[in-house]
């Protein structure tokens, strides 16, 4: 075991982050109207977005998941849900406030999730992976039981990449000796400048390519230019150009 210790917050203030996360489970699943949700549909939505990240990380250490410790986890979550499904207008008013939250909240999830990996013995890398699952683990929940294409998987705002930062610097830090507390504060900054940046600018991640369909550098041009009739039998074979020069020449 490690001497590491688990970040531990107030009851209250883990209550508050879990219902962040149902209420926006449930604003982003009332946005599809084809989908029909009831409102059992919406309290299983946003119990999945609020505790489905806490649910993987213990499913991952082989820990009774703390939902499933209290008596208030689940209520919580299902209250949240509701309320972010009948005002959603109101809630629509406050998105700005309530992405900001959201970006403390998935701070605030990777650095319990990595510290708690760390402190059951788990290696650096691992607990990065742990705590990024913490962190983003209710959306992956979400988009599966919408039957919608997870979101972290296309090109986005960089959830992911926000709370992989964040909980890069905690174990970083915790190696190199600095209190849990202090890691922890700086994991969530970390984490939650980089969410509102790339929400505020649009910042993602560069999509998927072959190499040969990656832009290619243009450099001036030394060589020979190609005669006309070389340019003009240049056929086209996927991404790669192909050329076909006569020989006489």
């Amino acid at each position: 075991m490690s001497s590491t210790t688990v970040l531990a917050i107030p009851l209250w203030g883990d209550l508050l982050a879990v219902g962040i996360g149902s209420l926006q489970g449930a604003m982003f699943a009332s946005g599809f109207r084809d989908r029909r949700l009831d409102l059992l549909g919406v309290a299983i939505i946003g119990v999945a977005t609020g505790v489905g990240g806490g649910l993987l990380r213990d499913i991952l250490l082989n820990v009774t998941p703390v939902a499933l410790q209290s008596n208030w986890y689940l209520p919580s979550t299902v209250v949240a849900a509701l309320l972010g499904m009948l005002l959603i207008r109101l809630f629509r008013r406050l998105d700005p406030l309530i992405t900001f939250l959201d970006a403390l909240t998935i701070g605030l999830f990777g650095a319990i999730g990595a510290s708690k990996a760390l402190a059951l013995g788990l290696p650096e890398v691992p607990a990065v992976f742990v705590g990024v699952v913490s962190a983003v683990g209710g959306s992956i929940l979400r988009d599966m039981l919408l039957n919608l294409p997870i979101a972290l998987m296309h090109v986005g705002s960089l959830y992911a990449v926000a709370a992989g930062a964040g909980t890069i610097v905690l174990v970083v830090m915790i190696d190199l000796g600095v209190p849990l507390t202090i890691a922890a504060i700086v994991c969530v900054v970390v984490t939650t400048v980089i969410r509102l940046l790339a929400v505020r600018f649009g910042w993602s991640l560069p999509e998927q390519r072959e190499l040969g369909r990656i832009p290619r550098m243009r450099w001036p041009r030394f060589a020979r230019r190609q005669s006309a009739a070389q340019t003009a039998e240049r056929t086209e074979t996927g991404a790669i150009p192909r050329y076909r020069i006569d020989k006489g020449e």
